[in-house]
């Protein structure tokens, strides 16, 4: 903790209360931390600040109590998805400007975002150029042994940029989801819809395992796995409908037993779309047998509340819940990306337990391509839009990163009161500091105090703004 001599002398108004904040000429006072600001308005991207503490004779003002005592779940980290487009436009650039930009965005030096969590698609995802599977077979052919499995799609982008990555942040954790099997295992015979052949459940469950064995051979470790994406969803492409007593039964008779026979440490996560159902990842769940294979469930918030994801913690309060996906639409309002999805997002999922909060996509080009032909999405805006060279920070470019930087994984979310107008989450990082997020909802600036260990201090916060302040 710093002290120096400051002379400070203002009024400010506060919801029609006048606030006095004094510090004497030559009078020592305290450097409590940093502060990163962004405005909705664009006008503040990450900007810091120091923060003093200052002498007030307001009383009346709002306070954000903070309990580094009371603590809840871990996190795991903030990042996004590294669709097959986004490794495909990041290994197109040059050398120099693609690791300039991999820096950027993975380094944990003092001013790059800090992404510690990326998920994959296993196989295609409706962000590549056309959908793929590790196993496709002529029409009419299928291959229940896995003798034509081959991750040299991936290797052609995906794999190559992951090593990027991994050099500059080797502790990166990485989730991989399908968004389809092979399309021989498929009821329906195509890459979008149709459900899993039951007679090839023990053949997909042998899939994961190559696929984790494979990309552990390039030097990649997939901490884990969901079961399907959007299982809910069969009309993108590439896309599965799976139902949840299907994916339960895949899970207890096939995924599990097998993870286990190869000795695959990959966690289980079920589950992976909206907040709507809470019932299907619960009811999986509620089977001990199939329960005792699952580390937790993933959401996105396309439909529903975040608030609901809280009811799968009450539920099953041993396993832990991801936020996984959510995406920001081309062109990209600012403003109102910033509000809901920090919101939402960054404060509302790891106050309702999420050990993650996950972005769709990292990166697309001008035109919102690569997408698959038939369903997929057009309208994806990138965190960051790759031009050839160049590159454009985009809405969730700054959602991730009001986070990323200075929540770092490991950090212990903690208590604090949330108030009205002002959503914050608070966390107990490994270097000790207290950091807490801060949003203001409110037309004018906003004044408030932090409590923490029973002392108080005086902090403001722009009209339509979020604040990460890091406590020393």
């Amino acid at each position: 903790m710093k002290l120096q001599p400051t002379k400070i002398l203002y009024t400010a108004i506060f919801f029609g209360a006048s606030l006095m904040v004094t510090s004497c000429a030559n009078k020592p006072v305290k450097i409590l931390g940093d502060a990163y600001l962004t405005k909705y308005d664009e006008s503040a991207k990450l900007e810091h600040s120091t923060l003093i503490a200052l002498d007030t004779t307001a009383a009346d003002l709002p306070v954000i109590n903070i309990n580094p005592e009371k603590k809840y779940q871990s996190m795991d980290g903030f990042g996004y998805t590294l669709t097959g487009g986004s490794a495909m436009l990041l290994h197109k650039m040059s050398k120099a400007a693609r690791a300039k930009i991999l820096q950027e965005l993975f380094g944990t030096e003092k001013n790059d975002l800090g992404i510690s969590y990326l998920r994959l698609s296993i196989g295609a995802s409706d962000l590549d150029e056309a959908p793929f599977s590790y196993d496709d077979m002529p029409a009419g052919e299928i291959d229940p042994g896995l003798e034509h499995f081959s991750l040299a799609h991936d290797t052609l982008d995906v794999v190559p940029m992951l090593q990027e990555i991994l050099a500059i942040n080797p502790h990166i954790k990485i989730l991989g989801s399908p968004w389809s099997p092979p399309v021989w295992m498929k009821d329906n015979g195509d890459t979008r819809g149709g459900s899993l052949l039951p007679q090839y459940h023990q053949a997909y469950a042998d899939y994961f395992v190559k696929y984790i064995k494979a990309m552990q051979e390039e030097g990649i470790v997939i901490d884990a796995v969901t079961i399907q994406n959007e299982p809910l969803h069969p009309g993108n492409n590439p896309s599965l409908l799976m139902l949840s007593g299907q994916q339960g039964k895949f899970i207890k008779e096939n995924l599990g037993p097998t993870f286990n026979k190869e000795g695959i440490e990959t966690k289980i996560i079920l589950y992976d779309h909206n907040a709507d159902r809470p019932d299907y990842p619960i009811s999986i769940l509620n089977d001990a047998e199939t329960a005792k294979y699952v580390d937790g469930s993933a959401f996105h918030l396309y439909g529903g509340s975040i608030d609901a994801i809280r009811g799968v913690h009450e539920a099953h309060p041993e396993k832990n819940l991801y936020f996984t996906e959510q995406w920001v639409g081309a062109p990209g309002d600012f403003a109102k990306e910033m509000s809901w999805h920090t919101e939402n997002l960054i404060i509302g999922a790891p106050r309702n337990w999420c050990k993650t909060v996950l972005e769709w996509n990292l990166a697309a080009d001008e035109n919102q391509d690569p997408h698959t032909d038939r369903g997929g999405c057009d309208r994806c805006l990138g965190a960051i839009t790759i031009s050839g060279d160049e590159v454009t920070r985009n809405p969730a470019y700054y959602i991730i990163g009001q986070a990323s930087r200075f929540v770092r994984p490991g950090s212990i979310r903690i208590a604090s009161n949330n108030i009205k107008d002002l959503p914050n989450v608070a966390y107990q990082a490994p270097s000790g500091e207290v950091v807490a997020i801060v949003q203001n909802k409110n037309d004018r600036e906003a004044y408030f105090k932090i409590n923490q260990d029973g002392e108080e201090h005086v902090f403001s916060i722009p009209a339509k703004a979020v604040k990460t302040f890091v406590l020393r």
